[in-house]
């Protein structure tokens, strides 16, 4: 058995600010949402994921890898969402075992109306406080992270490149 390496100083005062940081912006973004808007940011990544694919829909299975829900709670998300009339469930005539989530129009509508006072929210709590420098030191930082986190690369690519 190998032994343990604890965290040095230095590792433990970083890793107790990555967590109150990115728990504090997301309690912070939720609290916005539902404030200005009244959904939470589950709700809101699941529409906007929706805005950007094609045609506005994509499979269930999909959406779920990319807002990293399990496929019940998705679901529970979904009917949430279905019965604001922001989101539509299908099947594919070819395939009955496949369900479709579909952002309806009056679903951009809401998201369209939610994200400019959102992309505030973000600033103001992550952006605002960086120098330019630091905001690319940061995006360095985190897909050092998210790269090891993540090696199948499910998660969507923030560079809006196509997959290789």
């Amino acid at each position: 058995m190998s032994e343990t390496r604890w965290l040095d100083e230095d590792e433990q005062q970083t890793w107790r600010a990555f967590l109150w940081t990115s728990r504090l912006l997301n309690e912070a973004l939720d609290r916005q949402l539902q404030r200005d808007s009244g959904m939470p940011h589950t709700y809101y990544m699941i529409l906007a994921m929706l805005s950007e694919a094609p045609g506005r829909a994509m499979t269930m299975t999909e959406l779920a890898a990319i807002v990293r829900s399990s496929p019940s709670r998705l679901s529970h998300a979904v009917a949430r969402l279905e019965e604001s009339g922001w989101v539509r469930r299908s099947k594919p005539p070819n395939d009955r075992r496949t369900t479709i989530a579909e952002l309806t129009d009056e679903g951009f509508a809401v998201l369209a109306k939610a994200a400019p006072g959102h992309v505030e929210e973000v600033r103001a709590r992550l952006f605002d406080p960086l120098s330019r420098d630091q905001v690319l030191q940061l995006r360095e930082m985190l897909c050092a992270v998210l790269a090891d986190l993540d090696p199948d690369g499910r998660t969507p690519d923030i560079f809006d490149r196509p997959p290789a």
